[in-house]
């Protein structure tokens, strides 16, 4: 039987570009909201040699998510995910909209996902370093389960805690910061619970990396640049490099934990470039 990659957010930025250091013996199905994205990054995928399919996937709605994992399944076996979907503060929405695409989206592509998946297959869930910069005080940690058993309450209870920063922006940052480090909680809690079927979690938590998305960013998140240890922005090629090696089944023992890969800019920002302005 073939085997199948699934990444979300895969039309372009650094999902398209795990796609492209994918084994070309597999299937490769990339997913998004915009099937001209997606057809645009399944020509690119065939003339590099690969079998592409495109599937738009709304994956803040579960039901939305099925039908991926139900067209995916289509075409063999899924054995790789890897789930970077997701919105960042300076684009359209919501605190409330954030969070239910990167948090909840998390979610129902792992919970439909591994439904589906067996021994040796690989899930990789996409965090950010934002993740790290909340003071564990002001997390909402113990709001965390309740995104599998009520979710109405999981979001109203982020949404909450990020509205106590003042004016738009960043009421959507912080909740962007929640959402990513509910994803590095997530992670983990699914690696230790399919583990046992033989399902492989890891996640990998990029910094500022020069996409669409991260340009956006930009103007408010560069200031992470100096922090970091070339004092640059990550390229879509290194981070779609790093994904694609998460999710190699070879990796069989990389599980349960998170990859910063920020170019150093959480640790430099704590300790190593602390005083620089």
């Amino acid at each position: 039987m073939a085997k199948v990659c699934v990444i979300t957010g895969g039309g372009s930025g650094m999902g398209l570009e795990a796609a492209k250091f994918m084994a070309k013996d597999k299937i490769i199905v990339i997913s998004g909201r915009t099937m001209s994205k997606l057809e645009n990054g399944v020509k690119e995928l065939k003339e590099l040699g690969f079998e592409a399919y495109a599937k738009t996937c709304d994956t803040s709605s579960r039901e939305s998510v099925k039908e991926l994992v139900e067209y995916a399944k289509g075409l063999g076996e899924i054995v790789n995910v890897i789930n970077s979907a997701g919105v960042s503060p300076a684009m359209k929405g919501t605190p409330d909209g954030i969070i239910k695409i990167n948090a909840l989206g998390t979610v129902y592509v792992n919970q439909e996902f591994s439904k589906v998946m067996g021994k040796g297959s690989v899930i990789v869930d996409v965090s950010s370093n934002s993740g790290y910069i909340l003071p564990n005080f002001i997390i909402p940690k113990k709001a965390y389960p309740l995104a599998e058993t009520n979710e109405e309450k999981f979001v109203k209870k982020l949404a909450k805690r990020a509205g106590m920063a003042k004016g738009e922006y960043q009421r959507k940052g912080f909740a962007y910061s929640l959402s990513k480090n509910f994803v590095l909680w997530y992670a983990k809690k699914c690696a230790f619970e399919y583990g046992l079927k033989g399902i492989r979690v890891v996640s990998l938590s990029p910094g500022l990396i020069a996409t669409d998305m991260g340009n956006l960013e930009k103007k408010d998140g560069g200031m992470l640049i100096p922090f970091s240890c070339e004092e640059r922005m990550g390229k879509p090629e290194e981070l779609g490099y790093a994904l694609a090696t998460l999710a190699d089944e070879r990796n069989g023992y990389l599980a349960g934990v998170d990859v910063l890969c920020d170019g150093g800019s959480t640790n430099g920002m704590k300790e190593f470039k602390k005083k620089k302005k």
